[in-house]
């Protein structure tokens, strides 16, 4: 993975190099380059995408809560196991 500061320097050396062609390139064709410009450098960087990053919360919430119903859980048997070693001595 690129540093930031070197991905940022290659982002703009090929940028610039779509903006200073010696005839502009149609606004389609423009966007279209530069959309594959960002896509190249995006993919050089360790990111998930939007919908791998909402299904992972997903599953983070429903781990969450169950973790959490496991910690009542174990919390309840300790009261109980506590409970009955005081009502035996």
């Amino acid at each position: 993975m690129l540093p930031p500061k070197a991905l940022l320097d290659a982002l703009s050396t090929h940028a610039s190099r779509l903006f200073s062609g010696d005839t502009p390139l149609p606004r389609g064709e423009f966007e279209a380059q530069f959309k594959m410009l960002l896509q190249s450098t995006f993919s050089k960087l360790d990111l998930v995408s939007r919908d791998e990053f909402d299904s992972q919360m997903v599953v983070l919430a429903r781990t969450r809560a169950r973790l959490e119903a496991l910690e009542a859980k174990i919390a309840e048997m300790e009261a109980r196991s506590t409970d009955v070693t005081a009502t035996n001595e």
